[in-house]
């Protein structure tokens, strides 16, 4: 630990898990500069304020999906454009993996469009994640909602990461999804825990839930009995052809105050900085840092959504001061 974060270590506040929403409405109703010392101090007790974790995140296998999550291009359901293509081979994959490290990825984040796994695909993704690995980087996954025996293989492949977000309450859920129940997401969250696998958990916003739905999202993930290590909060990215098409844009110091209120709700968590950057400024992007979120995705493409380019995250990085680090867990 540096000297600078043992000097505000006794800050720190406990790990809680029994918050309530009275609680976590008033962290969102304080005046912004308070809100955003609160969430900076709570982080300087934790990270080094300046160290930014990059992932980099692939479309292992696009389009086709059984799901009708109203935000996705890649629902069979909806005319958005995207190709259906099948679960691409190991050694592209790998390819693509060795990329992301050239250009400073510590992570490599692997995502699939289906509803559940078959287990020879399983099978053929861990392979994918052992050549990850034997590259030195972190190995995160998305492919749905999975079996106990599916989850102890990706265990035992050496699975990093498992990423299942809840992406919204379990108030509003049923406005967004009808194909796949809240428990059903929970269960698969017990069930990657339980295996021993980090979890990477969050949401999104922005997709006209409301101020206490925002709160409650957060409540569902600071109140697990241990938070996720990577919380990524996406801003909606807005896609011709999927019913949250046209939803009134959500005011940007909302979503930098979610920010803000995950970092304080879950310490010692990586809070990333994930899809809706392309719609961001630079200085929108500063901000986000300062509230706390100290993780991003890297690269041009988030599955099938544009991402700022590599050399434009660089140039943000260089402005701020800031750097790439590869260290996952917090000191």
């Amino acid at each position: 630990m540096s000297a600078n974060l043992a000097n505000i270590g006794h800050l720190a506040p406990a790990i809680r898990h029994n918050w309530q929403l009275e609680e976590v409405q008033a962290l969102y109703a304080m005046p912004f500069n308070d809100l955003i010392f609160k969430a900076q101090t709570v982080h300087r007790a934790h990270f080094d304020p300046n160290e930014i974790q990059i992932s980099s995140l692939l479309s292992i296998k696009t389009g086709a999906c059984a799901e009708d999550c109203g935000y996705c291009p890649q629902s069979a359901r909806y005319d958005a454009g995207v190709k259906a293509e099948a679960l691409m081979p190991v050694d592209e994959v790998l390819l693509m993996a060795q990329r992301a490290k050239d250009q400073g990825a510590s992570r490599f984040c692997m995502g699939a469009a289906w509803r559940k796994p078959k287990d020879k695909d399983v099978e053929r993704v861990i392979e994918m994640v052992q050549g990850v690995k034997a590259m030195g980087m972190e190995t995160c996954v998305t492919l749905g909602m999975l079996t106990d025996a599916q989850t102890e293989r990706l265990k035992e492949g050496g699975l990093d990461y498992y990423n299942h977000n809840l992406d919204t309450s379990e108030e509003y859920y049923t406005e967004v999804i009808t194909t796949r129940t809240y428990q059903d997401r929970l269960d698969t969250l017990e069930r990657v825990r339980n295996a021993g696998i980090n979890v990477c958990c969050g949401g999104i916003v922005g997709m006209g839930e409301s101020d206490v739905d925002r709160s409650n999202l957060l409540i569902q993930l600071a109140n697990m009995p241990k938070h996720p290590e990577s919380v990524p909060v996406n801003m909606l990215v807005q896609v011709e052809g999927t019913p949250l098409m046209g939803t009134e844009a959500l005011d940007p110091l909302v979503f930098i105050r979610t920010l803000a209120v995950a970092r304080i709700m879950m310490p010692k968590s990586r809070v990333r900085l994930s899809a809706g950057r392309n719609q961001m400024s630079d200085e929108m992007q500063a901000l986000c840092f300062l509230a706390g979120a100290n993780s991003i995705f890297y690269g041009d493409k988030l599955l099938t959504t544009d991402n700022p380019m590599t050399n434009d995250d660089l140039a943000l990085f260089k402005r701020l001061g800031v750097y790439s680090g590869g260290s996952s867990h917090a000191v």
